[in-house]
């Protein structure tokens, strides 16, 4: 079978799902598959354009970027960001749309909202008949993952398929399967050895402080509340911050830039102290990695706390003071770190690409 998977490079998660994916498909005898990121089949503008719009309302004006979230999400207005959206996809989306009429997939997975809107038109037009699934790569759902032309969705818990009934999906198209994440995530592996490797003192408690893709959040004011905690930082693509933060030399902080070995630093941790990012947190969940939020975007990112405050995961809506006093907490309390242990034991599902491989019928 000749399968897509496809996304679009706005944000780190979506692509790392379907890398997942990739990775997990090619061990299946019978598929071919191909990776493609569908923003490179448009304009060099509107890639760039589409990329920076985003990367600004989140990290400059969050505040805008949740009020358009929620407009988009209210009933009455849903028909016209529909239109608007197709008149868009019309206007930049046409070499994806030659790209899928000339490639003929037997099966497409996507990742993103923006390829899904595109292969849905092309099979409601009857210019395409391949299979869609729509991987969703957030707990809380929004209707701009939605489109007539889905065969199935992949979602990320019960809550999840919950939300999309109450949108009116059908519900023999949802499957409760986790979001897709790397399989080294679930590798249970010795802490004090991946400390070592990582040049980090052993016998320490640890805490990884995730920046997210772009680097955003007050790190260095969390640093700095933090003591007799070692501290590994992940600073993504600010290099700004890595540099200032590597200047200081601060005893029991260790400072990454982007990394390729997230699995590795979450392996020798205790308690991340995290951007509330879908991939992020599940990743997270795979390695038995309790989470403290800070800075959650409105939108996506606040519905994703909800949906695991309804589970019993994560601690969130906290100052930095509060951060800090929650990790002491946990170092010295075993009964009360051991417990949120257990909790992400009960959401994780590290088997998400297997169950979602497993889904794939034409």
């Amino acid at each position: 079978m000749k399968i897509l998977i496809t996304y679009a490079s706005a944000g780190a998660g979506h692509q790392k799902a379907a890398e997942a994916l990739l990775q997990g498909i090619q061990k299946v005898a019978g598929h071919q598959a191909v990776l493609a990121d569908s923003l490179d089949y448009t304009s060099p503008f509107y890639k760039n354009l589409y990329r920076k719009t985003y990367t600004i309302l989140i990290s400059k004006i969050p505040w805008a970027w949740g009020i358009f979230f929620q407009l988009a999400d209210v009933p009455f207005l849903i028909p016209l960001v529909r239109y608007v959206r197709r008149t868009q996809n019309a206007l930049n989306a046409k070499p994806l749309q030659e790209f899928l009429k000339k490639e003929k997939f037997d099966y497409i997975l996507s990742t993103h909202f923006f390829p899904t809107e595109v292969v849905a038109h092309l099979k409601r037009t009857g210019v395409i008949h391949a299979r869609l699934m729509t991987v969703v790569t957030d707990f809380d759902v929004h209707s701009i993952w939605l489109a007539d032309g889905v065969d199935r969705y992949a979602v990320a818990s019960d809550w999840t398929r919950k939300k999309m009934e109450f949108l009116k999906v059908v519900p023999e198209k949802i499957t409760v399967t986790g979001i897709p994440t790397d399989e080294k995530f679930s590798w249970r592996r010795d802490k004090g050895e991946m400390r070592r490797k990582l040049g980090l003192q052993e016998n320490i408690f640890t805490v990884l402080v995730a920046t997210g893709s772009f680097g955003i959040g007050p790190i260095e004011k969390i640093i700095a509340a933090i003591h007799n905690i070692q501290v590994i930082v992940v600073c993504g693509h600010n290099k700004n911050l890595f540099a200032r933060l590597s200047r200081a030399k601060k005893d029991l902080v260790k400072v990454f830039g982007l990394v390729n070995n997230m699995d590795e630093l979450m392996a020798a941790s205790d308690v991340m102290v995290t951007k509330p990012g879908g991939l992020s947190i599940c990743e997270a969940l795979a390695s038995h990695l309790p989470m403290i939020f800070f800075n959650a975007i409105p939108g996506q990112e606040t519905g994703n706390i909800r949906v695991l405050k309804a589970h019993g995961v994560g601690i969130s809506d906290c100052t930095i003071e509060q951060i800090a006093q929650k990790l002491q907490e946990f170092n010295s309390s075993k009964e009360q770190y051991a417990a949120a242990v257990e909790q992400t034991k009960a959401l994780a599902r590290p088997n998400a690409v297997h169950d979602i491989i497993k889904l794939i019928k034409f």
